[in-house]
């Protein structure tokens, strides 16, 4: 029932609307709203660097020991609750300090947790002990990022950190295999590419690989946006974000390959056309996309990127740098899509029309292959992530989308 209640309470506070300062005093509660720096709720100070936005601060007493005390008898829980909400801000990088009054302890050691809404239990995950003396204690609270943060409207933090470990291992493993992968094509290049399809596949393959290896290289480096200067998170922002794009293009050079060949059977690419063109969609449109978008939002005085997260900033539908990455994407992935069910069609098609049993099954084996090989090479993966966009992080589903898309995307090459 209290943590109901707590719950209710922060979503009340989160969707108060105000235009100027206010709050609201009681004898267990205190709500304070204000732009200022500095808030002081029933004796917490929470002190940010700074601020453009709107800080909701509440104090609840007495609701501590009613919560529950997983963490064991050894702790005792302290009188004061606090919750505080950072909206209509658009400069991440900040510090907030959450400075507790010392309450008599008895030589107790004090410990920061926070209340983990999913689990329903206190949790230490990503929180120290910043300082504590004999006046006060201050509490700090850090999360590592998880792949979905590539896909989401903002910070993702209700899973702890296990999407964090997911990510981490996907990506340690993905990064071994393509290391292995392109020695492999270096040693067997002049073997296998001996036709101009041969070259034109073998020639996508290696770019998507480099690329995407670049992009999980610079995802990791980026993991752990609080430990990174600004500078480091916007070059690390604007890599992942050319790097990627770069990969989905040729992804897309080569479904359109495949589509073409599949096609005009007796008409050939020519090495030179191909090249020229995937070049301009691999390299060209990709760098044109990243720098314009870099450019509007720097000149217009909008946010490019968050360094809370180290990536683009969503704001609302169609609002955000994010868009600069999630329409080229679309656009890709639906191509892709396309590409796909025309290799299907085309393997249905050319089975015989009264073929045996036997005959099926060999052609159903050809569109699974089909449907398993081309989907993480054509990136069709990733249209989870647009399904997470839609859903908010209350729906049931959330939570069952975030962990199919950081476990699909992290083991991509697998």
């Amino acid at each position: 029932m209290s943590a109901n209640y707590l719950q209710s309470v922060e979503s009340l506070v989160k969707n108060v609307k105000v235009n100027r300062s206010s709050g609201v005093n009681s004898t267990n509660l205190a709500l304070k709203i204000s732009h200022d720096c500095n808030v002081s709720v029933f004796g917490i100070n929470v002190n940010l660097n700074r601020t453009n936005g709107l800080i909701k601060s509440l104090g609840v007493k007495n609701l501590m020991t009613r919560l529950g005390n997983n963490l064991g008898s050894t702790y005792e829980p302290t009188s004061l609750l606090l919750s505080a909400t950072l909206e209509d801000n658009n400069d991440s990088r900040l510090e907030i300090r959450l400075d507790f009054p010392k309450e008599e302890s008895n030589g107790t050691k004090p410990f920061c947790v926070f209340w983990n809404i999913t689990k329903r239990s206190w949790s230490n995950e990503g929180c120290v002990v910043k300082r504590s003396n004999n006046e006060s204690t201050v509490c700090e609270c850090n999360h590592l990022t998880s792949f979905s943060v590539l896909m989401a409207k903002g910070e993702i933090n209700l899973f702890g950190d296990t999407l964090d470990k997911i990510t981490n291992v996907g990506l340690g493993v993905s990064i071994c295999s393509l290391l292995i992968f392109l020695i492999i094509e270096s040693l067997v290049w002049s073997a296998v590419v001996k036709t101009n399809l041969s070259h034109f596949r073998h020639t996508a393959m290696v770019n998507i690989a480099v690329f995407l290896l670049l992009a999980d290289i610079c995802f990791l480096a980026s993991s752990s946006p609080d430990v990174l200067s600004s500078s480091w998170c916007l070059t690390l922002t604007i890599c992942k974000h050319l790097f990627f794009l770069v990969m989905f293009g040729w992804m897309l050079c080569l479904s359109v390959m495949l589509v073409h060949q599949l096609i005009f059977v007796f008409s050939p690419l020519r090495k030179r056309v191909f090249m020229f063109l995937s070049s301009i969609v691999g390299y060209v449109c990709p760098i044109v996309i990243v720098g314009c978008s870099f450019i509007y939002y720097k000149y217009t005085n909008k946010p490019y990127h968050s360094e809370k997260t180290c990536w683009l900033v969503y704001e609302r539908l169609l609002e955000g740098s994010i868009h600069a990455f999630l329409l080229p994407l679309g656009t890709i992935i639906l191509t892709n899509l396309f590409s796909m069910v025309v290799v299907i069609l085309t393997l249905v098609k050319t089975s015989v029309p009264d073929s045996s049993k036997a005959d099926d099954k060999d052609t159903a084996k050809g569109i699974l292959k089909v449907v398993v090989v081309l989907t993480p090479v054509f990136g069709v993966t990733w249209i989870i992530g647009f399904f997470q966009l839609m859903l908010s992080q209350n729906n049931p589903m959330f939570g069952f989308v975030c962990f199919s898309f950081t476990i699909l995307n992290s083991f991509q090459v697998i």
